[in-house]
């Protein structure tokens, strides 16, 4: 049976937005051998990563050409795929020019109900989890991605909040999630006539935190880091950088906002939250430069804070003072987030290895596992199982005894 303790995972980084799992009696380590539930192979590709309500996991894919984006549920019991919906068919897609990047990878996000699907300037759906009719679509938000789509929708109270930042247009939009109506609509404030194309760029997923008693969200955008007021669209903060294309989710704790400026400089701000909005420029309270990424997303433990590169290095900084502690070199490329379950920290390669340590002052690596390919996207933590996506299958991974055999799922 399932177990009720971390039942949901309704957004890539889960309910907090920072990669943090209730989840206790999660595997240590796995093979295709070992300690597989069950693995299903999936149809098209895609970058998204899985989220799941109850029994259902949903993600995200499309064909090689970007001409159909699908939504897929699986059963969470069984790894069968219950339902392949077509959402959008796209006769001449806009070429995506990156191989790296796809037709899907913004991950869903899921409430009791109803699951939202975003491709991007290609289309925004809602669809009923119990009939898996769309209640509404948009097709009318659009940008020039060029290399494609990768910020994902979140959801606050009524609203879903969307990313458009293309090379042509960047703005916010926020619908009502019953309709799919436009609620507030706010065109990025930056400055950027004097940037090219790509320059222009950005890929981060909104991060919503409560701040002197009210909510907000940190949206990471090319040139500058902003706040914003969910409920309006208002611009209530921002903070120039030299960056672009960024891609890493901005995260708060200890009184900070840790901020990734992307490419060009790719540094570690973090900004003293208190010091926001106010008629001085916000506080930078330290700046790390040394091997940042450019895709994942930092996950903080306590008092460290744990930044996985796009390959080779992990580093833990104190978060207070952005102090190196250690800087590890695991081997492998990263674009998936750590994520921080039972006690121990989950890295998540590209070539199909995963490192499970232990967290804290010194670098304990506790496992080393492997499956067949790697992921791009994001673990989900449910109960005892860990869902994930690679290249080419869905599996559920869950400690089980040595007779039992993997299920497979067509």
């Amino acid at each position: 049976m399932i177990q009720k303790m971390g039942e949901n995972w309704p957004d890539f980084r889960g309910p907090s937005g920072d990669s943090h799992s209730p989840s206790k009696d999660l595997p240590l380590e796995w093979s295709e051998r070992k300690n597989v539930r069950w693995k299903t192979p999936l149809p098209g590709s895609g970058w998204s990563s899985p989220v799941v309500w109850g029994k259902q996991v949903w993600l995200t894919t499309a064909d090689e050409r970007g001409t159909e984006q699908r939504a897929l549920c699986l059963d969470r019991e069984t790894g069968k795929i219950l339902k392949n919906l077509l959402v959008f068919a796209n006769p001449t897609p806009q070429r995506i020019t990156n191989d790296a990047n796809g037709y899907a990878s913004p991950s869903p996000v899921i409430e009791a109900g109803r699951v939202y699907v975003h491709f991007g300037t290609f289309g925004t759906a809602c669809i009923d989890t119990k009939s898996f009719q769309i209640l509404w679509m948009r097709r009318d938000l659009n940008c020039d991605h060029s290399v494609g789509p990768g910020s994902s929708p979140v959801l606050f109270e009524d609203k879903l909040i969307l990313t458009f930042d293309g090379m042509d247009v960047q703005f916010l939009e926020g619908l009502d999630k019953k309709t799919g109506k436009t609620a507030w609509h706010t065109p990025r404030g930056t400055d950027l006539s004097d940037q090219g194309g790509e320059q222009k760029k950005a890929f981060s997923t909104p991060y919503l935190l409560t701040r002197k008693g009210k909510p907000e969200f940190v949206s990471t955008g090319a040139r500058a880091f902003c706040g914003y007021d969910p409920r309006t669209g208002k611009e209530l903060w921002r903070i120039p950088h030299r960056g672009y294309s960024n891609a890493s989710r901005a995260l708060a704790g200890q009184g900070l906002v840790f901020l990734n400026t992307g490419f060009n400089v790719p540094e570690l701000w973090a900004a003293r939250l208190d010091s926001l909005g106010g008629s001085t420029p916000a506080e930078i309270v330290w700046r790390y430069t040394r091997g940042m990424p450019t895709m994942s997303s930092p996950t903080l433990v306590e008092d460290l804070l744990y930044i996985l590169s796009d390959s080779e290095f992990l580093t833990c900084l104190e978060a207070t003072t952005g102090k190196e502690v250690w800087r590890e070199r695991i081997g492998g490329r990263h674009y998936a987030s750590p994520l921080y379950a039972a006690g121990r920290l989950y890295l998540f390669s590209d070539q199909g290895k995963t490192r499970v340590i232990q967290p804290g002052r010194t670098f304990t690596l506790l496992a080393e596992s492997e499956l067949e390919s790697g992921c791009h996207a994001s673990p989900a933590p449910v109960g005892r199982s860990l869902i994930l996506r690679t290249r080419t299958h869905a599996y559920c991974l869950e400690e089980r005894s040595a007779s039992t055999n993997t299920r497979s799922s067509g």
